[in-house]
This record gives structure tokens, C-alpha cells and sequence, in this order.
């Protein structure tokens, strides 16, 4: 399986400290994708680079058959463990291993900019039955607030140039002009995450082209993200604090056939 380096090395590296500093979603959120794709008993949803399964136990929830893939050993192990009543299985969105028509719903959660677009568009067609669907889920920082901007500006500031991001909206490309799917339907939702501030650090550190770095890179990573915290009112000298995130939802219907 091929995965980008970022994700594949880092990734393994901290599955515990991913699923400790991340968010989870709004019930929301939840609610508006089971409305829309539908979600229900009866129907199966596959969820494509599942991690640790933040977003695979909600779609659990909606009493819909689920099966988790993802490549990288230590999530689908951390993710089997916390979830044992959810199928997980190893592959990749381009190359998922599933039979033909599997599925009657596909989501990625967190995951869709590291995909190859193209490809894992043409897999997600190939396990869809005619009038499934796709839904597409991120979590981001809210950056109208000045911590949280200059939070994230560690971040972009050792991003490789071929890091993948969902913010610049290049996701988008895979659906242009492309036959059989509907316009995309949006929407976003605030979502405070109640945490600490040794975990808003981690949060950092578990970031995947992060922990690829060396020791002393990555302790200067931890002193910027630190002196951040220390440096704004609304979080200097503080446990714990609201990290303000935003939920954008996005789907799409297979109708193979009709124009898009």
C-alpha cells in the first residue's frame, strides 16, 4: 500500500496521542450526514482512512453497517481495540480490497486531501450500488481567533511543500466535471473541543509531518507551540481552555448515468 510519508511514518508513530488530542465531532454534523446520505439499519458505510476512529463510532451510531479501512498498522490496531463490534480492515482508499458494490454510503473523515483524488474517487465508485453516496468531513481551527491563528502558523511553517491540506480547497478537483455525481452540498458547524493544555500541545505534536522530524526539531516545535499558549491572554497560565474548531460536512450522490 502507498501512503504519503507524512502520514504512513508519522501516523504510526503516535496513534495514542492522535486519538487523545483530536476532537470529535458534532452530533450535528452526525445527524445531517445520516439525513443526507441516509445512514440507517439495513445499509453499509465504509469510512475510509478510519484512524483511530474518531468518526467511526458516530457512524456507528446510526445503526448502519460499518467497515473501517486504513493502511496504517498501529490506528487500525488502536481503533480495533477501542470499537471491536466495527469491521477493520487494511487498504487504502485508492485500493480498499472490498468486493464490487459493496457499500451504499462511503465517508472520510479528516483523511480525503491525503487521498489521490482521481484514483480514490474511481475505488469509491467502484464500491458504491447505484444512488449511494459520499460524504466528505473536516475538522479545522477556527482561525478568526489570534491564538489559534498563530497556533496553526507553527504548523504551515514545517509543512513540506507536498503536504497535503484540505484548506486550499484542492480536493475539490477530483469532482470537477466529473459524470455521475451531484453538486456537492456543504455545511459547517462550531465545534469547541473542552481540552488541556498539555494537550493542545499534543495536538501539535501528533501533527503527521511533525512527528516525522528529529528529537531537537521537534522539542523546538514544542517550546513555539508553549510560548504561543504563554504568549495571549486567553490562554496564559491556564489548565485548561476551549480549543474553538469548525466542522465543515460535504456530500455528493452516485447516480452513474446522468451528468454531474
Amino acid at each position: 500500500m502507498t501512503i504519503h510519508h507524512a502520514a504512513g511514518v508519522g501516523f504510526q508513530r503516535a496513534a495514542g496521542g492522535y486519538e487523545r488530542s483530536r476532537p470529535s465531532y458534532p452530533m450535528a454534523a452526525l445527524a445531517q450526514l445520516a439525513d443526507a446520505l441516509p445512514l440507517e439499519a439495513g445499509r453499509t458505510v465504509v469510512d475510509l482512512g478510519a484512524g483511530t476512529g474518531k468518526f467511526t463510532r458516530l457512524l456507528a451510531l446510526t445503526g448502519a453497517e460499518v467497515i473501517a479501512v486504513e493502511p496504517v498498522a498501529e490506528m487500525r490496531a488502536r481503533l480495533a481495540e477501542l470499537l471491536p463490534g466495527v469491521a477493520v480492515t487494511a487498504g487504502t482508499a485508492e485500493s480498499t480490497g472490498l468486493p464490487d458494490g459493496c457499500a451504499d454510503a462511503v465517508v472520510a473523515a479528516q483523511s480525503w486531501h491525503w487521498f489521490a483524488g482521481g484514483q480514490a474517487l474511481t475505488e469509491v465508485e467502484r464500491l458504491l450500488r447505484p444512488g449511494g453516496a459520499l460524504g466528505l468531513v473536516w475538522n479545522r481551527y477556527d482561525t478568526s481567533v489570534e491564538w489559534v491563528r498563530d497556533f496553526q502558523d507553527i504548523y504551515f511553517r514545517l509543512a513540506q511543500r507536498d503536504l497535503p491540506s484540505p484548506l486550499d480547497d484542492g480536493w475539490r478537483d477530483a469532482f470537477r466535471d466529473r459524470p455521475g455525481w451531484s453538486p456537492v452540498s456543504e455545511n459547517h458547524w462550531p465545534n469547541p473541543h473542552s481540552t488541556t493544555v498539555a494537550d493542545v500541545v499534543e495536538r501539535m505534536m501528533s501533527s503527521s509531518h511533525i512527528l516525522v522530524l528529529g528529537a531537537a526539531e521537534q522539542e523546538r516545535v514544542r517550546a513555539q507551540a508553549v510560548e504561543v499558549l504563554e504568549r495571549h491572554e486567553a490562554t496564559r497560565g491556564r489548565e485548561r481552555l476551549e480549543m474553538p474548531y469548525t466542522t465543515d460536512v460535504y456530500w455528493l450522490h452516485w447516480r452513474p448515468g446522468e451528468g454531474g
